[in-house]
């Protein structure tokens, strides 16, 4: 090669190098969406609006009505979590026993039952015994706020009351003249703009934490909003005082973190506001045995996810649970919102672990939830033991700790902390494996706490409480296996545990709703 040549080669090496930089610079890794205009209502809420126009998504999210599949910890049957009172499915051994008792005082203890698909969400939602069915007058005695991650039918009730709707019965929205019950559940509204299909956010506690951490949905990666359409619902919320904000708004509270610690300081304000003006300590409910003030958790998946190994590593919840799919020749996002554990293949994981086996890989998360649940059972119990150490040291008349006072301060803000964390991981629906880490340390810190309340309580009393508590929590305080608000009727029933009998007999009352059929007036 002569001296010209090889001048030339460089010269063309050096260009050639510029441009494959300025392309690696111009490369963009966003996730592109197809642009749509469709003949679809602004307004639009029913989900077979969509048909036409998106018949293979309307297909796959069709499938949502399966309600017969489990997978080892979770599945699609409606069966109640705590335990045998409707058989459990057929193989199916994970139950939590204490939930009943966990929330005693409170509506969540009538009836809590495992999820099924988004098709179910309405169904569900008011064949539940927390609506009160059997109420006197057939009001739910709990807020319109209920329905904010049932229907896509928010956006216009939200538009057509306001503030005032939060406030509303639930039961006003209840009616077949409400609301269609299949066709316009948590569906394609929820998640895209009918207009253009553009993901979309509809949540008014997510508008309002996006504007409190000065985030603009607009500017956001598409991949972002794949997750945060999700988190719309699959969150932790509360319903806010009214001496902090418009009645019963539904609230992310996320201002200081998303980790259960972070949620603990935060509730530690937000509550009714005391003598000297402060929001006070917030509580969904007072505990019926302990009178400790408790909250509530919800379903923490994302706050769970997001800081986890796939959340940390840019994963979006629709990577795993809305795989995409080869359907009539296109490439399509699955609308069957499920567990990746009901495909035998584990083609969702193998994505990206395409050198592992499905069986390796179902192994690892099975492993994974058999630890936490261990542990969450463990930690189950130990809440309960501190509620009953609590309740057992607020009517001890026998000699008492000079500083008993303090002491039982501290153990009451323990046994909220305690249950708090244990609730975090309990309500998050992915039993430990969307972040197996943080799950497992929340229920370490949960016993920690609920020990420390045990602790307390037996120094506040000079340890008079120690012979009570003495043995196995199970034969202390049974699990409260069957409870609904027809069987807080019967004074003869709720005799039979020891906490059931601190719950007050309610009026006799007939049943008022059937699922959304009003059977009688209620007077």
């Amino acid at each position: 090669m002569n001296k010209h040549i090889r001048t030339m080669a460089l010269a063309v090496s050096a260009l050639l190098g510029a441009a494959l930089l300025s392309g690696c610079n111009d490369v963009s890794t966003e996730l592109k969406a197809p642009t749509y205009k469709t003949n679809i209502k602004e307004d639009e809420t029913r989900i077979s609006a969509f048909k036409a126009e998106f018949p293979e998504q309307y297909a796959s999210y069709q499938k949502n009505n399966e309600s017969e599949v489990m997978t080892e910890y979770k599945g699609s049957i409606a069966y109640h979590k705590n335990d045998n009172v409707d058989p459990l499915p057929k193989g199916f051994k994970h139950a939590q026993p204490y939930l009943k008792n966990l929330w005693l005082g409170y509506p969540f203890m009538y009836e809590y039952n495992e999820t099924r698909g988004h098709t179910h969400a309405i169904e569900d939602f008011v064949n539940i015994d927390r609506l009160n069915r059997y109420g006197a007058d057939g009001k739910g005695k709990m807020p319109a706020t209920c329905w904010n991650c049932k229907t896509p039918k928010m956006m216009n009730w939200v538009k057509q009351y306001g503030d005032e709707f939060w406030s509303k019965d639930v039961n006003e929205f209840r009616g077949k003249d409400k609301i269609d019950g299949m066709d316009e559940t948590i569906g394609c509204a929820n998640c895209h703009d009918p207009r253009t299909m553009e993901l979309r956010l509809y949540s008014e506690p997510l508008k309002d934490w996006l504007k409190r951490s000065n985030q603009d949905w607009n500017k956001l990666s598409r991949n972002e909003k794949r997750t945060l359409v999700c988190a719309q619902c699959h969150v932790e919320y509360y319903f806010t005082h009214k001496d902090n904000g418009p009645a019963l708004r539904p609230v992310f509270p996320w201002d200081n973190g998303k980790n259960p610690e972070d949620m603990y300081q935060y509730y530690k304000g937000h509550g009714a506001k005391g003598a000297d003006g402060k929001p006070g300590p917030f509580a969904d409910f007072v505990h019926a045995a302990s009178k400790v003030p408790i909250i509530k958790m919800q379903h923490p998946d994302y706050e769970t996810f997001q800081d986890g190994p796939h959340g940390a590593a840019g994963v979006s919840c629709a990577d795993c649970h809305m795989q995409y799919q080869r359907m009539d020749g296109k490439k399509v996002s699955s609308h069957w919102m499920t567990s990746p554990m009901k495909d035998k293949e584990m083609r969702a994981c193998r994505q990206c672990h395409a050198d592992k086996t499905p069986e390796y890989l179902r192994e690892r998360v099975i492993y994974t939830q058999q630890k936490t649940f261990a542990q969450l059972l463990k930690a189950e119990a130990m809440s309960v033991k501190a509620h009953e150490a609590v309740r057992l040291a607020n009517s001890y008349t026998g000699d008492r700790a000079p500083n008993y006072d303090e002491l039982m301060t501290e153990a009451r803000e323990m046994v909220r902390k305690g249950q708090l964390f244990w609730d975090y991981v309990s309500a998050e629906n992915s039993v430990g494996f969307h972040n197996p880490a943080k799950s497992l340390d929340t229920l370490m810190t949960s016993m920690e706490c609920s020990q420390k309340a045990v602790d307390l309580a037996g120094q506040a009393t000079n340890y008079g409480i120690a012979p009570a508590l003495a043995g196995d929590i199970e034969k202390i305080v049974p699990p409260i296996l069957e409870m609904s608000r027809k069987l807080q009727q019967d004074p003869e029933f709720l005799q039979k545990n020891p906490w059931t009998k601190l719950l007050p007999v309610l009026p006799k009352a007939e049943q008022v709703w059937d699922g959304q059929e009003r059977l009688n007036s209620g007077k």
